[in-house]
């Protein structure tokens, strides 16, 4: 069928086909699956727009309601929407949970909510247990709550759910599943709120401790119809369609983040702020035990920020057990993933990442606390392309008393990347302050007001805020958006700035070239003694030959190391080649005692005499051994 639908005569097309972008570029000639699954998308949205418009105004295939969910101070509008005779999706959504009802029969039903266009339909199904099987205690979770629902009051919530819960649900779950059963009394629970005598209670046992990562176990996908998920492309940006493209397997490296310093982040927040990485080794059990049970063997870490020295344990350990697996995760783009540690990464089955550049002006990323400069992602990001690791980056625009000059120069720096092939995919989202994140709580610091407070009887998270040093940030948005949707394509990139915009924007005042200096000032050269070594290659073969020149001669070798690419030959003197041949199964990666560099260097002049190992590691032929799998990490 891909060939008929990519041909644009099957499907009929509706308004969703007048924004389709360039097939041509997306997908090429021979994408023709992956071009008829975006076409098909598209019919579906379309089919989506006449369900909104005949059916139910609420309807999305990804989210239902969102609108209501979405900065919901007061309950009132969701709860009059409540009120109303079920919609024709009400209807089916019901029928499909109360056969689900039947087959079960639980004393407990727990719905996870992680974003506002899941909240209305987990309200319809409270509302119909409550009413049908008041037996069952319905208990809500997830995203949503952790960061909406802290200062929870209204009490008409708790006509739809008996207790809510906050944060890591696996000691708050225990703990109510024991009260529930009456076992324990409702001073023992954890971070959970209920109804008592007509108010809102919130009852957090200070003496239950949470569930270590390692003891949390596995996820179990046991349940789910993975037969009968859609797989869609609905937008042709790279990153976003791996997101609805294919069905990834959910882990995560650590719970929380290791920076926990962005001011714009919910950082006081404990699924931020409380930072505890996972074993390699259990990471790997997990996986196994997921593509066991799956049958799929891509990965999503879906982590903050996923850790560096994390990722190189764990792409040592998926080596080392010669799984195959792809896999794509969140990073911080700092200087630790060097060029060695992206090929190892890639190695592994690493495909792609993304990482905040936010609002790429240093000025304001010291203000962000990012903890990182445009020049240094730059040559980051040039690490993970050079790999082969698709690099996305989150932009940002609007933070607090960033002018218009900071704007243009950041669209600068982003234009410079896309040129110099650096960056391939990006997103700008417009700054929004959160009642848990530092900009929130201290606004003044920041030089912005506050029009509202985040002090309602329902969701209580984002705040809308003036910032009277910063520029008119809502006037940017389209030609940011425009611009970037070019760059993407390899368009536009070398035409003024000014193009994108409708009104007269200043002019950028970053050097033309900044981008392309940064890369070649790249500090990742430099000899790290402390740096481990590591081989993924096999043995090479060798041949000695004698090398004569004005009258001297010298005993060489050329050692041939084949890899999957082809064949890598290196020339050294016979006396660096033997050691090393004697040196290279001490580095495989299998090996459990990973050495140094200083302890190489130690044991080169020991049995060779010479005194040159930081001449002989870093220059030529040594410092291409890298393509042979050879990496200083």
């Amino acid at each position: 069928m891909a060939h008929v639908i990519s041909k644009r005569n099957f499907l009929p097309e509706a308004s969703r086909f007048l924004q389709l972008d360039d097939l041509e570029w997306a997908f090429g000639s021979m994408g023709i699956l992956d071009k008829a699954k975006h076409v098909a998308t598209m019919y579906l949205e379309d089919l989506s727009d006449l369900i909104q418009e005949t059916i139910d105004e609420h309807f999305g295939f990804s989210r239902y309601a969102e609108r209501l969910g979405r900065s919901a101070n007061s309950f009132n509008e969701l709860y009059q929407s409540l009120q109303q005779p079920y919609t024709y999706l009400d209807v089916i959504l019901i029928k499909i949970l109360e056969e689900r009802i039947k087959q079960i029969n639980p004393s407990m039903l727990a719905l996870s909510v992680p974003f506002p266009g899941n909240l209305y339909t987990s309200l319809r199904c409270g509302q119909w247990i409550k009413k049908n099987h008041p037996h069952i205690k319905v208990v809500m979770g997830g995203g949503f709550a952790n960061t909406e629902l802290r200062s929870l009051s209204d009490a008409r919530v708790f006509e739809f759910y008996d207790f809510i819960t906050l944060d890591d649900g696996e000691a708050p779950m225990e703990n109510l599943i024991a009260y529930v059963e009456g076992n324990c009394t409702k001073e023992n629970l954890k971070r959970t709120f209920l109804l008592e005598d007509g108010n809102v209670k919130y009852y957090n046992n200070s003496n239950c401790k949470d569930y270590k990562q390692g003891d949390v176990g596995t996820p179990d996908y046991g349940d789910l119809f993975l037969d009968k998920y859609i797989s869609a492309i609905e937008v042709v940006n790279p990153m976003h369609r791996m997101w609805s493209d294919g069905r990834w397997n959910k882990l995560t490296m650590a719970h929380g983040c290791y920076w926990g310093k962005c001011t714009f982040c919910d950082i006081s927040l404990d699924y931020i702020k409380n930072y505890e990485p996972i074993a390699a080794s259990l990471l790997c059990d997990r996986m196994a035990q997921i593509i066991n049970q799956t049958g799929q063997n891509g990965f999503h870490f879906v982590d903050e920020a996923a850790p560096p020295a994390l990722m190189r344990s764990l792409a040592i350990e998926i080596i080392r057990r010669k799984m195959v697996v792809s896999w794509w995760t969140n990073v911080r783009f700092e200087k630790s993933f060097t060029r060695d540690l992206c090929w190892l990464l890639k190695a592994s089955g690493c495909i792609a990442v993304s990482g905040g550049l936010e609002v790429a002006s240093d000025r304001l990323l010291l203000l962000i606390q990012k903890g990182i400069t445009v020049a240094q992602v730059a040559r980051v990001n040039k690490h993970f392309t050079q790999a082969g690791i698709m690099v996305h980056a989150y932009l940002m625009y609007g933070f607090p008393t960033q002018t218009a000059q900071e704007t243009i120069d950041s669209l600068e720096m982003v234009r410079q990347m896309f040129k110099t092939g650096v960056l391939q995919s990006a997103y700008w989202h417009q700054f929004a302050m959160t009642a848990h994140s530092p900009v929130g709580m201290n606004p003044q610091k920041y030089n912005v007001v506050k029009e509202t407070e985040a002090i309602g009887t329902f969701a209580n998270n984002d705040i809308v805020h003036q910032d009277p040093d910063g520029a008119n940030h809502e006037s940017f948005s389209y030609g940011l958006k425009k611009s970037l949707l070019n760059y993407m394509h390899n368009l536009g990139l070398d035409e003024p700035l000014q193009k994108w915009f409708e009104q007269k924007v200043p002019k950028t005042k970053v050097e033309p070239a900044f981008i392309e200096h940064a890369l070649m000032n790249d500090e990742d050269v430099l000899f790290k003694p402390n740096a481990k070594i590591i081989f993924l290659g096999n043995q090479p073969s060798v041949e000695y030959f004698t090398q004569s020149k004005k009258g001297m001669s010298r005993e060489m070798a050329t050692l041939n190391f084949i890899t999957k690419a082809g064949n890598h030959p290196i020339q050294l003197l016979r006396i660096q080649a033997d050691w090393l041949i004697k040196t290279i199964p001490h580095l495989s990666v299998n090996n459990l005692k990973i050495l140094t560099l200083k302890e190489l260097m130690v044991d080169y002049e020991n049995a060779t005499g010479l005194e040159d190992f930081e001449l002989f590691w870093d220059n030529k032929p040594m410092n291409t051994m890298w393509k042979a799998g050879l990496f200083a990490l």
